[in-house]
C-alpha cells in the first residue's frame, strides 16, 4: 500500500493532462531532485519518479490524475508535509488556465 495516495479529477482531456503531467515532472526534477521517466500510452500515461527515500507513479488519464508514492523510513516522518507539498503543487497546476489559441486570421 502506498504511503501517499492522491487522486484529482479533471476535465482536461488526455492531451492537456499530458502537458500538465510533463510540467509536474519537470518541477519534481528541478525542485525535489527527482528522477522522472514518462511512459506515454494510447489512453493513459504513467510518470515514474524516484530519489533516495521515495518512489512512485503519477497515472494520467483523460479525466484524472492518481499519484501513489512510497516513502522510505526516514522520509516517513515527514509524510504529512510531503503530501501537503505534492497536493499544493498539483492543485496549482490544475488551476492554471491553458494558453488560449491565437485567433485565426481571415484571408482577404
Amino acid at each position: 500500500m502506498p504511503d501517499i495516495h492522491i487522486q484529482r479529477e479533471h476535465a482536461l482531456g488526455l492531451p492537456a493532462a499530458r502537458k500538465l503531467a510533463f510540467k509536474w515532472a519537470e518541477q519534481a526534477e528541478e525542485k525535489f531532485d527527482m528522477a522522472c521517466t514518462y511512459e506515454e500510452g494510447r489512453t493513459d500515461d504513467l510518470v515514474h519518479f524516484s530519489r533516495s527515500g521515495v518512489s512512485g507513479t503519477l497515472a494520467v488519464t483523460k479525466d484524472r490524475f492518481v499519484l501513489d508514492a512510497k516513502l522510505g523510513f526516514l522520509l516517513g516522518a515527514f509524510k504529512d508535509r510531503i503530501e501537503e507539498e505534492i497536493v499544493k503543487n498539483l492543485d496549482a497546476l490544475l488551476r492554471q488556465k491553458p494558453a488560449a489559441k491565437p485567433a485565426a486570421r481571415k484571408k482577404t
